[in-house]
């Protein structure tokens, strides 16, 4: 049908009711006034009533032929008042009714993904051929603030789901030695969960820094994720290399999906 102006917007409509605390009597008020009876329809103990014959209605005022007891059942729909918005129902829109690709991540709420990364802002020294946990100290961002930066140097996410957990150690020889071999490692629980061990064998190195990426499902609750490396040198000793202003040592995780 032609129109002047914008198009219309798409209205749906729902019909008001009304709950009522029976009682032995024939009065009751109404919550919307009406011309009469026929605006309404009644239901008592789940039975449409016949309009005139069982109950008549002015305004607010709803008068019974016969009284109800207390333990009956009775509720009104207003036939004459409907509720009209442009947006739909709650609970009627499903899936079948949002197109592929509609809804964007702004629409997502930002507690859905976690997220964190942060780096080590100076050397950490390790023990030779022993598993060490990095402590990565300094957050570049938390959305969520599930990541310790200062105890326990672990992320605990507050979202199940499966998450891209990532790292990069930055190994260095002190003096003049030279680094043998490397790993390094994602810890799930406690327990070794991914790991990318290096040996150099006779071509020995001055400075590492392998690279390690892992997808972990996590449970949002107690389950966590934390950075490990391991180093074994000619002599002396190893350290994770820090730098306040350079993140190269590195510990990061962000959720991809369930």
């Amino acid at each position: 049908m032609p129109f002047i102006g914008n198009q219309p917007a798409l209205s749906y409509t729902s019909f008001a009711k009304q709950d009522f605390t029976t009682s032995a009597t024939t009065s009751y008020t109404l919550d919307n006034p009406v011309t009469n009876e026929n605006e309404i329809a009644l239901f008592i103990n789940f039975v449409r009533q016949e309009p005139t014959t069982a109950y008549t209605a002015s305004g607010t005022s709803l008068t019974l032929t016969s009284a109800t007891s207390a333990s009956d059942d009775m509720y009104c729909v207003f036939l004459g008042k409907a509720v009209q918005t442009i947006n739909p129902p709650s609970g009627s829109v499903g899936t079948a009714q949002i197109a592929n690709d509609a809804v964007t991540k702004d629409k997502l709420s930002a507690h859905n993904y976690p997220a964190f990364e942060a780096f080590l802002t100076s050397d950490q020294t390790v023990s030779d051929a022993t598993l060490t946990k990095c402590q990565v100290n300094s957050e570049i961002f938390d959305t969520d603030s599930c990541y310790d930066n200062s105890t326990n140097y672990r992320f605990t996410p507050n979202v199940a789901g499966r998450y891209n957990v990532y790292g990069a150690l930055h190994f260095e020889a002190d003096a003049d030695n030279r680094l043998a071999g490397v790993e390094i490692a994602i810890y799930k629980n406690g327990s070794i969960y991914s790991d990318l061990p290096i040996q150099f064998y006779t071509n020995y190195e001055k400075k590492m820094t392998p690279f390690i990426s892992s997808v972990i499902y996590l449970n949002g609750s107690s389950d966590y994720v934390e950075l490990y490396g391991w180093n074994n040198v000619t002599t002396g000793t190893a350290t994770f290399g820090g730098n306040s202003s350079v993140a190269i040592t590195y510990f990061g995780a962000y959720r991809i999906g369930d």
